[in-house]
């Protein structure tokens, strides 16, 4: 067996096990698609004070971020993940007296613990898959793990459906789904922690053996590469774009076909956007598309779906959500890679800035709900309601386009 094999086989299992820790990160996001209209329901909410609920998982990646690289550089990316699936176990057991006492303050509370699990999580597995192999094939790894992460993003829906039901909310029918929870969280703690994955770092990440010639070399903080810089930006509002739709899909849906059963089962439609895109990555790049110019296409497909589901008739324009995710499914991939390129020992930092951008998972849907609120004329909001509020994510895409174009490039002038 060559050395390349040997070096290929080598990577299978670790990025096998990455696959289920991102597995529990979409699971972790995914449960915010069915709190919304649940604890909207339950506590008698606006639109916008509902989308709080995102705003408590993706506010702590701001908060959070940045002491997430100190950790993880002081005791690497496999502790650092045993540590996360910790504290994410403790957020969902916290939904348990948050339920009882039937607080939505003590929901946020819970949502926002979990979230800083999450963020310890993200800042361990997304550098770890990047530096996994070879750059010029990152977006392959990270589609395969982005398949992982948005069937958990369906599921979680799903799962939490057979204890919930969305025309009669209990809160107290949230204790046992979250029980559950904590305890597979805690089992995944210990499995990481006696698993293979071996340690890894980046091109002239320790900074004694770092290259004198390369592009960190003469660098003395990480605010002096412009290219991550404008990564970070990128970053934000394409979480926040990849999250509106998971978060907004069931109002969305009952607005459009009324009071249906299974609600939850429309959260489908994000997942079966996304893995399409992600199995396009898997299929497509670099044999016929490199990860560039894929992000370049899959932002003007985002405005074009976005205006779709702007003027379309409401019927049509809700599987324009569909395709939006299509288009969101490898900006992510193509984004990450091209962001953290040539950082060297600033490699920890740079994803630990990185890992503060998914706050905008939190910002612009919260934005979405306050347009919702600000244009609706009834006391619901209606359909045409939440069209309008979707214009908040053609900057957004806008913005990725210019980074797929020209941002990136900076680093290189």
């Amino acid at each position: 067996m060559n050395q390349a094999s040997t070096k290929k086989n080598s990577t299978i299992i670790p990025l096998m096990l990455v696959g289920v820790m991102f597995f529990v990160i979409g699971f972790g996001v995914g449960i915010s698609g069915f709190l919304i209209p649940a604890l909207k329901s339950a506590f008698g909410l606006t639109t916008g004070q509902s989308y709080l609920v995102t705003a408590a998982i993706f506010s702590a990646f701001v908060i959070f971020g940045r002491p997430t690289g100190w950790i993880i550089k002081k005791i690497g990316y496999k502790r650092s993940m045993v540590l996360a699936f910790i504290i994410m176990a403790l957020g969902m057991f916290l939904f348990v007296p948050s339920s009882n006492a039937v607080s939505f303050p003590l929901f946020l509370l819970a949502l926002f613990v979990g979230g800083i699990g999450n963020t310890l999580l993200q800042g361990s597995v997304n550098p770890y898959v990047t530096i996994l192999g070879p750059l010029d094939t990152a977006a392959v790894r990270m589609s395969l793990m982005g398949i992982m992460n948005k069937m958990a993003w369906w599921l979680a829906p799903v799962f939490l459906g057979i204890f919930i039901d969305l025309k009669d909310v209990q809160v107290a029918d949230i204790i046992l789904p979250f029980y559950i929870v904590t305890g597979i969280l805690v089992v995944l703690a210990v499995f990481v922690h006696f698993a293979p994955l071996p340690e890894v770092k980046a091109e002239g990440e320790d900074e004694e053996t770092a290259d004198a010639s390369s592009y960190a070399a003469g660098k003395t903080s990480i605010l002096q590469f412009p290219h991550l810089m404008l990564g970070v930006v990128a970053l934000f509002l394409y979480v926040g774009i990849e999250t509106l739709p998971m978060a907004s899909i069931i109002d969305f849906a009952r607005a459009t076909f009324g009071e249906v059963d299974n609600l939850q089962s429309y959260a489908k439609f994000v997942t079966m956007g996304l893995v399409a895109g992600y199995i396009f990555g898997v299929i497509a790049i670099p044999r016929f598309i490199s990860q560039t110019r894929a992000l370049v296409a899959f932002a003007v497909l985002g405005i074009i779906s976005t205006l779709l589901l702007i003027y379309l008739p409401p019927k049509f324009a809700f599987y324009a959500l569909l395709l939006a995710s299509f288009s969101n499914s490898l900006m992510w991939p193509a984004i990450w890679p091209l962001a953290m390129k040539d950082l060297g020992k600033f490699t920890k930092a740079g994803a630990s800035l990185l890992v503060m951008a998914i706050v905008g998972g939190a910002v612009i849907p919260l934005i979405f709900g306050s347009m919702v609120d600000a244009v609706k004329t009834t006391e619901v909001a209606l359909v045409g309601d939440y069209q309008m509020g979707y214009w908040v994510m053609v900057p957004c895409y806008l913005f990725i386009l210019y980074f797929a174009i020209a941002g990136y490039k900076v680093r290189t002038k």
